[in-house]
């Protein structure tokens, strides 16, 4: 009997490694992003881009706010995108209210070919005021949400951060100079959005120089950067995406010759309008 038992005390052992060992493969298989894989775009998308800015002194004492509003679309013809319906609102201090949104005529149904590399060139925005420095970051961000969420499926593995870019200098004509100080991205999970199985992607990069001169105004100073993004497993369309940013440096308005002390922070959602 002693015998007996103690062959089936290992035989259940043995049962229960193969199954672990069945799970822990079919786990491994689960967790692995899908290779050799395109964007789909089987027709045009528009998503809703709001970005929140938040501009306070040294102590943290907020004095104003701005929020930019926008629609974008992808998937056009010959690989365009538009913008439409982008607004711009104001408000005072931390609580006050947002004063009626004054529409961005000039950005009004802006398009353009989907290569984030083309917004750089010296009259890609030869369209908008020097100022308009908000409405470039909805192109430039939407740019940068769609190539770190689609262009690194096969780079990425879990819980492991995949280091991009290193001491990028950008050069941003008729703006200044942004460096990318060091860009990671880490699939952290998956997850779902509009009913689509989603892999879940972090974004940061912290220290960055940053230099900007238009308009009258110079700035100096870093930005931080942060986010996430919700990239469908299927179609590698993004489902939703966060940014957030801190801006730090000294600044100086048109027209006067004192330095400021600054701090801008900002955060967006990027999300699908048109689900069905």
């Amino acid at each position: 009997m002693r015998i007996k038992t103690t062959s089936a005390v290992i035989t259940v052992m043995l049962l229960g490694a193969a199954a672990s060992l069945h799970c822990q493969s079919s786990s491994t298989q689960a967790w692995s992003l899908p290779t050799g894989t395109a964007v789909t775009d089987s027709s045009p998308r528009t998503y809703r881009f709001v970005v929140d800015y938040n501009m306070a002194n040294s102590r943290g004492e907020m004095t104003s706010r701005q929020r930019l509003t926008g629609e974008y679309t992808r998937g056009l013809a010959g690989g365009e995108v538009m913008w439409k319906n982008v607004t711009h609102e104001n408000a005072s201090g931390a609580t006050d209210p947002f004063a009626p949104p004054q529409k961005q005529e000039f950005m009004e149904g802006f398009r353009y070919r989907n290569d984030l590399g083309i917004t750089m060139a010296p009259d890609f925005f030869k369209g908008f005021p020097p100022t308009a420095m908000m409405e470039r970051n909805l192109v430039w961000d939407t740019g940068m949400i769609e190539m770190f969420g689609q262009d690194f499926f096969d780079r990425l593995k879990l819980n492991q951060p995949h280091h991009i870019f290193s001491d990028q200098n950008t050069k941003i004509p008729g703006v200044g100079s942004f460096q990318n100080h060091d860009v990671v991205l880490e699939w952290i999970g998956r997850s779902k959005r509009n009913g689509q199985e989603c892999a879940l992607i972090r974004y940061q990069a912290f220290f960055n120089p940053l230099q900007i001169a238009t308009g009258g105004m110079s700035l100096n100073g870093r930005s931080d950067y942060w986010g996430e993004i919700w990239v469908s497993l299927a179609s590698r369309q993004i489902e939703y995406a966060t940014i957030y940013e801190s801006v730090v440096g000294e600044m100086k308005l048109p027209g006067q010759d004192a330095v400021m002390n600054m701090n801008v922070f900002r955060n967006g959602s990027f999300e699908p309008v048109d689900i069905k």
